[in-house]
């Protein structure tokens, strides 16, 4: 079969957010800024300047985001940013507060070591884009993991976690439990009620930001406010790539996210 052929029978679903200076960046970080600095009916060229943080809309954080010594954005591997995937759908468990775990992972789907991991929460309905749009709800309550989904990520050497929610940790193992006592007050209600257990006990100091923590030391990184058409490929095995800037001395990057289902 020929490249061209072969292409025939790939189908490509993207799985980024709209990015538009109405993107809401991660709390307290830069927006996105845009101005057009020429115009076509002056200038013969419309030309445009932008500033940005690089934590808004869908993006990939770097391991050097968290660690000095880390790899830049620049010095990952194509083969580990585009490469086998499996998409698992928590959307039937996940709400406000929730925690997933890595048995609700592979009671849906085979996991096998090196993947790459796409979470499907569901979260993405409430994205900026959307009908449903809810920035509270997106940025402060998405469900997140504890300390065995890092330990167990580590143990099956993802290459890399995305999420269609604001951060792969849980909003209240983040600053924003910090930033927002109100949330954190719902929250640990919430955890009291369905767990018998509060936010320390689910998140003690010594595991603060896990995913960011924990899981970038090994490279393991995570791409996060996915959206897009991520609920048409949840439950699957395909190719999926991140595509962000070869930038080197990045931490983090904006991002582009597809996967690729061979038909």
């Amino acid at each position: 079969m020929n490249i061209i052929d072969f292409w025939k029978n790939v189908k490509m679903y993207d799985l980024t957010q709209n990015l538009s200076h109405l993107t809401p960046p991660w709390p307290t970080y830069e927006p996105l800024q845009i101005k057009f600095f020429k115009r076509l009916s002056s200038n013969g060229a419309n030309g445009q300047v932008i500033t940005t943080s690089n934590h808004v809309g869908t993006h990939l954080d770097g391991s050097m985001h968290f660690i000095t010594h880390g790899r830049d954005i620049s010095e990952i591997p194509l083969e580990e940013l585009c490469n086998e995937a499996v998409v698992v759908d928590l959307s039937d468990i996940a709400e406000d507060y929730g925690i997933y775990t890595s048995k609700d992972i592979e009671e849906r789907v085979e996991v096998k070591e090196g993947d790459i991991l796409i979470i499907y929460t569901g979260y993405s309905k409430y994205g900026w884009d959307q009908p449903e749009a809810d920035e509270e709800r997106y940025m402060l309550r998405h469900p997140g993991p504890t300390k065995e989904f890092s330990e167990w990520a580590i143990e099956k050497k993802i290459k890399w976690i995305g999420v269609d929610a604001g951060s792969a940790d849980h909003p209240m193992n983040t600053k924003i439990r910090e930033w927002c006592p109100k949330e954190a007050v719902k929250a640990e209600k919430y955890l009291q009620e369905k767990y018998g257990k509060g936010l320390d006990d689910f998140w003690p100091e010594e595991d603060y930001q896990l995913m960011h923590y924990d899981l970038f030391p090994h490279d393991i990184i995570h791409a996060e406010n996915l959206g897009g058409d991520i609920a048409k490929i949840v439950n699957k095995r395909l190719v999926v790539g991140c595509f962000p800037w070869r930038f080197q001395g990045g931490e983090s990057s904006i991002a582009r996210v597809v996967a690729f289902d061979a038909e």
